[in-house]
């Protein structure tokens, strides 16, 4: 179990690693969004280009970032029953799901997502679009993303199995990470603190 709850923290960190930074591909779609609105209107000139970028930015950030989302517990739950059962009772909804829902779904887009990604690549196919873009780096975002939320998948259901037995606290609960104002007002009551302290000692 040793061996699976460290290759569960390598999940965590890669999908935490990647998320953290996919926000950029969005700020990115917007910042080209708005620059191609600017040109059109104020020079009338435009460009699909532009146009497809935008949906592929956005595409990459919704499927790679599926996996820090999984991991963050905020992909969308019904929980009409699960809410009414008890904590182990949801845990075993969750390993349900994971075995019997997520793990086949991922595996079955990754059988017909792969092949479709390598006959993009291969004939380097392009966008119908005059002026469009090469479409094989868009899809691989499929496999890509996939393969993340599958290992997120399996990450979260050897934490919930080491939950059952014993071996850690509950997964479920979301661990409320510090806002770099809050270390920051931390750090200053801190060094408040200090001064006073050391004020007081020389009177």
């Amino acid at each position: 179990m040793r061996a699976l709850l460290k290759f569960s923290s390598a999940v965590d960190w890669l999908n935490t690693l990647i998320g953290k930074h996919v926000i950029w591909l969005i700020l990115a779609s917007t910042v080209i969004s708005g620059v191609n609105a600017i040109v059109r209107k104020l020079f009338n000139v435009s460009s699909n280009a532009y146009l497809e970028i935008q949906w592929y930015f956005f595409a990459a950030s919704f499927l790679i970032a599926a996996g820090y989302t999984l991991l963050q517990n905020e992909h969308v739950r019904i929980d009409v029953i699960a809410s009414r059962l008890s904590k182990r009772g949801q845990i075993w909804v969750d390993i349900i799901g994971f075995c019997f829902f997520l793990t086949p779904v991922c595996l079955a887009i990754l059988y017909y997502g792969i092949p479709f990604f390598l006959r993009g690549l291969q004939s380097g196919e392009m966008s119908g679009n005059a002026g469009g873009l090469i479409r094989w780096p868009v899809y691989a975002m499929i496999p890509l993303g996939f393969t993340l939320l599958l290992l997120q998948g399996w990450s979260e259901l050897i934490k919930r199995i080491a939950f059952l037995r014993g071996l850690i606290e509950d997964p479920t609960v979301k661990k409320i990470e510090k806002t770099a104002e809050e270390e920051l007002a931390e750090e200053i009551r801190r060094l408040a603190e200090a001064k006073s302290l050391t004020t007081a000692k020389a009177d």
